[in-house]
C-alpha cells in the first residue's frame, strides 16, 4: 500500500469518527451543526492524511503527535474546548503513527 492510499484511508476514518462523536452535541441551530461538524471532519481527515505523508525523520508515532496536537490547537483555540479537541487529535493521531509504522515501515 502506497502512502497516499494509507493517507485517504487514516484521513476517512479519522473524520468519520470525530463526527461520529459530535452526533450527540448540541448546537444553537442546524446551520451551526453543520459547519461544525464539516470543519471537524475536514481538519481531522488532513492529520489523517498527513501522517502517512510527512517524513520528519522521526518515528511515525511522534509525526502523528506533532500533527494531531498542531492541527488541533487552533480549533481548540476558537472553540474554547480545548481538551476534548487536542485529546481526541492526540489519540487518533498517535494510533495512526502506530498504523502508519506496522504498514509503511
Amino acid at each position: 500500500m502506497n502512502n497516499i492510499t494509507l493517507g485517504i484511508m487514516c484521513g476517512l476514518a479519522f473524520g468519520i469518527i470525530d463526527v461520529l462523536i459530535m452526533i450527540p452535541l448540541k448546537y444553537e441551530n442546524n446551520r451551526k451543526r453543520n459547519e461544525a461538524m464539516s470543519a471537524a471532519f475536514i481538519e481531522r481527515f488532513m492529520i489523517g492524511f498527513l501522517i502517512p505523508n510527512v517524513d520528519l525523520g522521526i518515528h511515525p508515532v511522534l509525526t502523528g503527535l506533532l500533527l494531531g496536537v498542531s492541527l488541533s490547537v487552533p480549533s481548540a483555540i476558537i472553540t474554547r474546548a480545548y481538551a476534548p479537541i487536542i485529546g481526541i487529535g492526540i489519540v487518533g493521531s498517535v494510533i495512526f503513527g502506530f498504523i502508519v509504522k506496522a504498514v509503511l515501515i
